[in-house]
């Protein structure tokens, strides 16, 4: 995803003389010709993530259209106060695309975690979140929504999808198949897990790219049993809000595959901390069959 990420970005500096890019000294090796041939709107500012914010609002308030990068941790927990107050209140857009989703970068210990980014944004009014499963969704979403004019978060995986890459739209959850016994909410990168477990079950399958703003009106159409199963690469919870928002007053029976909301004190790999906190084909296939 980064790759196609930097690839768009340099395109799109390159034909729209109206945007920026700003990067905190990450990724700045893949995209130097771009930096080196438009620094009057590309750069590099090292280490300040917040700064950076600030900064890119200004431009926003000027017209251009900002799009900055960098780790998921630092963009959002370190720079909440600006993302609040340079972008929210002023009712101003940029585009924020943070790699480092999750545990994706577990060498680095608990300080590289991000499993509170989605609820943390959608918590902010008028921001929105997008977590694309693949490459192509990454575009597709880009493309769809970078011009917008609101602060738009990308969570960009280096896990993806390598099963199912469905076309997305913006705003909207892909029904990927439909069943009457459950419906599982598959979100981002866990739709081939999913997948794994629901092909031919009699259950409904929703995939979620946007989770901010949320697709109420696809989940209100296709719950049919009230019996809903979560399986999103956050922490647990993120999506209780808009679940019991988008099905009012029906009685709901919910279960969720998701990280544990608590400090990760543990080491290991990517898939071992997956296999730690349960975000396995097998843990799904567990809870569906009990909420069944």
């Amino acid at each position: 995803m980064r790759r196609a990420f930097l690839s768009r970005v340099a395109d799109m500096i390159r034909k729209e003389a109206d945007t920026t890019f700003f990067t905190v000294d990450i990724g700045m090796w893949a995209i130097r010709d771009v930096l080196a041939e438009f620094p009057e709107r590309c750069t590099n500012v090292g280490i300040y993530e917040d700064g950076m914010f600030s900064v890119a609002a200004g431009m926003a308030r000027c017209g251009l259209v900002p799009t900055i990068f960098g780790i998921q941790p630092y963009l959002i927990e370190r720079t909440l106060e600006q993302i609040k107050m340079d972008f929210a209140y002023q009712n101003l857009g940029v585009n924020v695309i943070g790699t480092g989703a999750a545990v994706d970068y577990p060498k680095y210990g608990y300080s590289h975690y991000c499993a509170e980014d989605a609820q943390l944004i959608k918590m902010i009014p008028g921001c929105e979140f997008i977590a694309p499963g693949t490459a192509k969704q990454f575009i597709q979403l880009f493309n769809q929504s970078y011009r917008n004019g609101h602060p738009t978060f990308f969570r960009v995986s280096d896990h993806p999808n390598t099963e199912y890459d469905v076309d997305v739209e913006f705003g909207k959850a892909n029904v990927i198949q439909t069943g009457s016994k459950a419906t599982v909410i598959a979100v981002s990168v866990m739709l081939d897990e999913v997948m794994r477990v629901c092909k031919g079950q009699d259950v409904t399958v929703l995939y979620y790219t946007t989770l901010e703003p949320f697709d109420y009106e696809t989940l209100a159409k296709h719950c049919p049993s009230g019996k809903i199963l979560v399986v999103e690469p956050e922490y647990e919870g993120t999506l209780l809000y808009d679940i019991h928002k988008a099905l009012p007053g029906r009685p709901l029976q919910i279960e969720q595959v998701a990280f544990p909301r608590e400090i990760f004190r543990n080491y290991g790999t990517y898939q071992e901390k997956m296999d730690y906190y349960g975000l396995t084909a097998a843990c799904i296939s567990e809870k569906l069959h009990a909420l069944i």
